[in-house]
């Protein structure tokens, strides 16, 4: 017979390096512009969902994609740049 047992204690136990480290939270702090302009489209495609949209919500949409797409533009032009600029590149 199996006995079935807990596994909480692995699962709730305390382990440093599952924190994220300082890097990763400072890409986080670079995406967040991104980010937040994804959950605002989200938003503004969730208050469609059970209603047809109204011209008011048609822009709300096309703003919130706008903002979307002009975040990821900004992100990926911090990232080229970055690339660029990096220490041991190509001579």
């Amino acid at each position: 017979m199996d006995h079935i047992v807990t596994v909480q204690d692995a699962v709730t136990a305390f382990a440093p390096w599952l924190e994220p480290t300082d890097a990763e939270l400072d890409a986080i702090e670079l995406e967040m512009p991104l980010i937040l302009a994804d959950v605002e489209l989200l938003d503004a495609q969730i208050m469609t969902i059970d209603r047809p949209a109204t011209e008011l919500d048609t822009r709300r949409i096309r703003r919130a994609r706008r903002r979307v797409l002009a975040a990821r533009r900004e992100l990926s032009n911090l990232s080229a740049a970055a690339t660029v600029t990096a220490p041991g590149g190509a001579a």
